[in-house]
């Protein structure tokens, strides 16, 4: 069924529901599915108005006048290669000639993602999440978001984060299969267009141009993933190295109960810490919602260690098996609150591939997820200077589609990696990441000691000096991740979920169960430059532990023009590590109680100055909570079974002497 019209749309419009619209390349088409829809209604007899002498006001049908509009709207059904059809938006600016496509696929509802206003003007239709609205716009571009298989308008079944056929999916397609498809309908049935495709997206629309690499139609030029999902376990939205992020579950059921989204979570609570807390375990919140229902979490469950369903799952591997003959413009978020593993590690995979040096690109921002289409002056309280994302729009993402997708665009202009400094707010023009400055500098892997006294320095520790740091960690009370009432994962209005990686941390230094090692104040400017590597060396009296570490910038105790910012505590980089999977991440194990042991795990990328004046901080806890499921520090068989009495108190010593010294690994810049 096809339809044309210029209709913003004030709901979503039944797909099924034919419109026979006036494009002569569509009319055809338009014409015959229209009579075979219509020929079984003709031969049935309507029905007789319930009272005649005082009839509906409403006609059976309703055609809007769209004459005036400044584009045109088609709502297509795209048949893919076993028979389902997914439904399909298509924005076409009037009067557009030889014009590129830009398509996006989602499973948030493409009718919604493109009806943002009742507008007559493409603009207002298209300004919000996942529209690079600027950019499209100035383009000139078709633009194209279509339902992923299985949600909203869309056949089919729905499948989180579809594996490609495989050992993890027995069927004939996958998200690779469905884009291959629908890039081919598109440029057989879009006349207006030049027969060049660009696929973007942020998140999960982020992982899908990832899957479009996995076998690229040859009309594919090129592929934006921005903040996408790339590997749920060890880093993404799932798990971080182990340790399950438990906010997620309401995502998890109103992605998955319903097709259209429409099973909303409920809680009894104003603030999330009682709600996780109240319920114990995961596991145990999930039975109450009735979240066993959904086969993905019956996934999760089955899975909480780093298996062949994770490993088999994970994009970078997956393409880093591939070849690489799209050119790719990966889009990273340095305080990404949801993926801030993906594009890194998609960037190590491809990068080393990219022997003739024009395929793969990066971009570094300083903003949380998905905040590059948006304003980006700021994050929180903390200020850059300039509209960072704006300067990315205009600057790196607008002329690198036009170098693929227009025959007479300018060929070379966008860096392989365009970085934002965060502390100097400065731009760099890079040619590989991480090297720190355009020319001269070398990245060293530089030990950052934790030493007695709380200390934190670049020297090594002395003997004689105490041995370690102690602390209790108490399941019962949780460290915070944020201050409380701590909020719902959401953006919605009021809600700030998206600024917690930038939240002040100076209520978790000042906690017994948090031991905080700071640095005297800097002489002068420290630069870091990729990922920090946590060196913990730690014991536990239980037989299992999580452990937090987070690198902070301390800034001086009065700031001049900014003075809210006087002592602030900012997160650079941080991130949890579950004890269990020390040895082995597929096959936990329980820890020896009270022995020292070395816990080793990367930190996110960072590209960040310590300045002048300032000090560096790390903290070292047990819990953060309830982004992440509690530890029970007790070792049992499964976390998310996990029973009140199984959780209980531990003493937690991180040792800093001489032979067993604690450090962050930090990739420290020199330059010339």
């Amino acid at each position: 069924m096809v339809s044309e019209t210029g209709d913003p749309g004030r709901g979503r419009r039944n797909a099924a529901a034919p419109r026979i619209g006036s494009g002569r390349a569509i009319r055809g088409l338009a014409l015959v599915v229209a009579a075979a829809f219509l020929a079984p209604a003709a031969r049935a007899q309507k029905p007789a108005p319930l009272y005649p002498d005082f009839p509906s006001e409403t006609p059976d049908s309703f055609e809007q006048r769209t004459d005036s509009f400044d584009h045109v709207r088609r709502d297509v059904m795209i048949p893919m290669r076993d028979g389902v059809k997914l439904h399909t938006v298509i924005l076409v600016p009037k009067g557009a000639k030889d014009a590129p496509i830009l398509l996006t696929r989602t499973p948030y509802d493409a009718t919604a993602l493109t009806t943002h206003a009742a507008s007559s003007h493409l603009g207002p239709v298209l300004q919000g999440y996942d529209n690079a609205t600027d950019v499209i716009l100035d383009g000139g571009y078709i633009r194209v978001v279509q339902d992923v298989r299985g949600k909203y308008g869309s056949e089919g079944d729905y499948v989180m984060n579809r594996p490609l056929r495989g050992p993890q999916n027995p069927t004939p397609v996958d998200h690779a299969t469905d884009t291959w498809d629908t890039i081919d309908w598109l440029v057989k049935n879009v006349p207006e267009s030049n027969g060049r495709v660009g696929i973007l997206g942020i998140s999960y629309d982020g992982f899908l141009p990832l899957m479009a690499l996995v076998d690229p139609h040859p009309a594919l030029k090129v592929a934006v993933p921005m903040n996408p999902m790339v590997d749920g376990w060890r880093g993404d939205d799932w798990f971080h190295n182990g340790a399950f992020r438990q906010q997620n579950m309401p995502y998890i059921q109103e992605q998955e109960a319903t097709r259209r989204n429409e099973a909303k979570w409920w809680s009894g609570h104003f603030d999330d810490y009682d709600t996780f807390l109240e319920a114990g375990s995961a596991g145990e919140l999930g039975r109450r919602h009735g979240l066993e229902q959904v086969g993905f979490w019956r996934k999760i469950l089955a899975h909480p260690s780093y298996d062949a369903f994770w490993r088999d799952q994970a994009v970078d591997r997956v393409l880093a098996a591939r070849p690489l003959t799209v050119p790719i413009l990966l889009v990273h978020s340095l305080w990404d609150q949801e993926d801030i593993y993906g594009a890194i590690a998609v960037y190590k995979a491809l990068e080393p591939k990219d022997t003739s040096h024009d395929k793969v690109f990066l971009v570094l921002g300083p903003w949380h997820h998905g905040q590059e289409i948006h304003d980006g002056s700021s994050l929180g309280p903390v200020r850059f200077g300039s509209d960072t994302a704006l300067t990315f729009r205009r600057d790196v993402l607008a002329p690198f589609l036009a170098r693929y997708l227009k025959a007479e665009a300018p060929k070379e202009g966008v860096a392989p990696v365009t970085a934002f400094e965060t502390g100097t707010n400065r731009w760099l023009r890079l040619a590989s990441w991480p090297s720190g400055c355009p020319s001269g500098c070398s990245v060293k892997p530089t030990p950052l000691y934790l030493g007695a006294g709380l200390k934190l320095a670049f020297a090594p520790p002395a003997a004689g000096s105490a041995p370690f740091e102690e602390y209790v960690s108490d399941p019962a009370k949780p460290v915070p991740y944020r201050s409380r009432p701590i909020q719902p994962m959401g953006y919605d209005k009021g809600q700030s979920w998206s600024q917690w990686l930038v939240d002040d941390q100076r209520e978790a230094s000042g906690r017994a169960d948090v031991v905080t090692f700071v640095s005297d104040r800097l002489e002068k400017g420290v630069k870091i430059s990729g990922e920090p590597v946590a060196n913990l060396v730690a014991s536990t009296s239980g037989t299992d532990s999580d452990w937090v570490v987070k690198l902070i910038d301390v800034y001086p105790d009065e700031v001049p023009g900014q003075p809210e910012m006087g002592g602030y505590q900012l997160m650079v980089s941080a991130d949890i590590f579950r004890g269990r999977y020390r040895e082995s991440l597929e096959k936990p194990a329980p820890l020896a109680a009270g022995e020292p042991l070395l816990y080793r795990f990367a930190l996110p990328t960072a590209n960040h100055v310590f300045l002048p004046g300032h000090r560096i901080m790390v903290q070292v806890q047990s819990s953060w909570f309830p982004l992440y499921d509690r530890n029970p520090q007790t070792f049992v068989p499964s976390i998310f079974r996990a029973k009140p009495g199984e959780y209980r108190k531990a003493t937690q010593r991180i040792y800093h002497e001489p032979g067993r010294a604690s450090f962050v690994e930090l990739p420290l810049v020199t330059e010339p």
